[in-house]
């Protein structure tokens, strides 16, 4: 019973900050690599970031030098640091996570997603 619960997101005006949450609950034995996607209307889910259980990250070009990901292992959440935003960054934003479950099955799990607008 592994659920994802994204928080955070909201209205906010272009040049601002924001900061999304994931976290991970129910019956663990790992949770690997952790990642944010978007997907903005019409178009198709997009990777963001990502962040390993060691804190190995990568970014889209989109987001280089803009956003930050990090991640609290002791209580199995993530975090999306968003500065500056833009407009194209408007979209829905999910969290997903890799997780090893108590039967020791490995698969990617999903969140329901949290809505970002950015608007003047």
């Amino acid at each position: 019973q592994v659920q994802l619960v994204e928080s955070g997101g909201g209205l906010v005006q272009p040049g601002g900050s924001l900061r999304l949450s994931c976290a991970a609950s129910g019956s663990m034995i790992r949770v690997n690599t952790m990642a944010w996607y978007r997907q903005a209307p019409g178009k198709e889910r997009e990777l963001v970031t990502s962040i390993t259980i060691g804190g190995v990250t990568n970014y889209a070009d989109s987001v280089k030098g803009r956003f930050t990901i990090s991640r609290d292992n002791a209580e199995n959440t993530a975090y999306l640091q968003m500065n500056s935003l833009k407009f194209e960054d408007t979209a829905v934003y999910y969290c997903n996570a890799n997780i090893r479950n108590s039967y020791g099955w490995i698969r990617d799990y999903w969140g329901k997603g949290t809505l970002v607008t950015v608007s003047s």
